[in-house]
């Protein structure tokens, strides 16, 4: 199996392998793309899980919204489409989503509304060699609703522990090596993370398995210039930030509140009013990031006074991506 100590080795790997040697050209609903079957590799430090590539400009900030959208347990289209507008369009009544919504899949599966995350977390905590800490996620009832537009592009995720440390694998029928690839990495290390701080245990690595990995066409020239671009620095993901030791199940839970505060224009932070949440330096980052994009949404620039609470690694991508909406303007107390 492959091996890669960072995410943006495997994604580059992964994507010059399909641009260079595809193995079929399909256009499956009528959407060309480049494809090749049966990639997987096993991420050594999954906490590495962010491109730092600066060509492709990541979106460090929806990568977090959706994580925790994943954990709200929601299905709802509103939080998630103010961090990306375009989602939209696979809502087919236009208030949720069905397979994109992995957070209601993950802990209110079908009509018993099982919690797999519980479930899953007890198994491990009742014997910790089990090979059962499954998470289901497609439903074979998404294939009989006619013309569905989301159907679930994970198949499921796997927990394990061994030798004291949690590893885990995600399973998808199909995985965009582009664009999806990027936020879905993201977002199941970061359950890894979370799981493996409840139980106690250190991250061990993360196996990504996808049946059809794919490049659309219209994705094809990004490709060429990411790849033709001077790759990250190789300790470039390595100054991320680690999440808390213990059980961060109250912290999300004000951050989800947080955020849907700042989303809804009620509330706004400053660099002191961030420290008086008493929330961990983790997940006040997370919430600065959010307050960075409560600034992009609602007042179109970014204040270079609130951007220097950030942590050097976030101020980086968050300039990278948004560093023409840069104003001088001073912070608010």
């Amino acid at each position: 199996m492959l091996r890669f100590d960072t995410f943006d080795a495997a994604y580059l790997h992964g994507l010059r392998w399909i641009y260079e040697s595809p193995q079929f050209r399909v256009a499956p609903r009528g959407f060309a793309s480049r494809e090749n079957l049966g990639f997987c590799f096993e991420l050594t430090d999954p906490l590495a899980r962010v491109s730092c590539a600066p060509e492709r400009k990541t979106n460090i900030i929806f990568n977090f919204a959706e994580a925790l959208w994943y954990l709200s347990g929601q299905a709802d289209l509103e939080q998630i489409s103010y961090y990306a507008p375009s989602i939209r369009k696979y809502s087919m009544d236009g208030r949720t989503l069905t397979g994109t919504a992995y957070g209601a899949k993950l802990f209110r599966f079908g009509g018993a509304a099982i919690n797999q995350w519980n479930r899953a977390v007890d198994l491990l905590k009742e014997d910790p060699n089990t090979k059962r800490a499954v998470l289901q996620i497609f439903d074979a009832h998404e294939l009989l609703i006619q013309d569905n537009i989301d159907v679930s592009c994970t198949l499921g995720l796997q927990f394990f522990v061994r030798e004291g440390r949690l590893y885990a694998a995600a399973y998808m029928r199909a995985n965009d090596a582009f664009r999806g690839v990027v936020s879905d990495i993201f977002s199941f290390t970061f359950l890894q993370e979370m799981m493996a701080r409840q139980l106690g245990l250190k991250v061990g690595s993360y196996f990504h398995y996808v049946g059809s990995f794919h490049i659309y066409e219209p994705d094809i020239a990004a490709v060429e210039r990411l790849l033709s671009a001077a790759p990250p620095a190789a300790d470039a993901s390595r100054e991320r930030p680690a999440m808390p030791e213990g059980d961060n199940w109250e912290s999300v839970r004000s951050v989800l509140y947080f955020e849907q505060e700042l989303r809804h224009g009620r509330h706004q932070f400053t660099r002191d009013s961030l420290a008086q949440t008493g929330l961990p330096s983790y997940w006040q980052q997370v919430l600065a990031l959010f307050e960075v994009y409560r600034q992009i949404r609602q007042e179109g620039h970014l204040d270079a006074g609130f951007l220097d609470c950030l942590l050097p690694f976030y101020q980086r991508l968050v300039l990278n991506r948004w560093g023409s909406l840069l104003s001088s303007k001073g912070e608010k107390s």
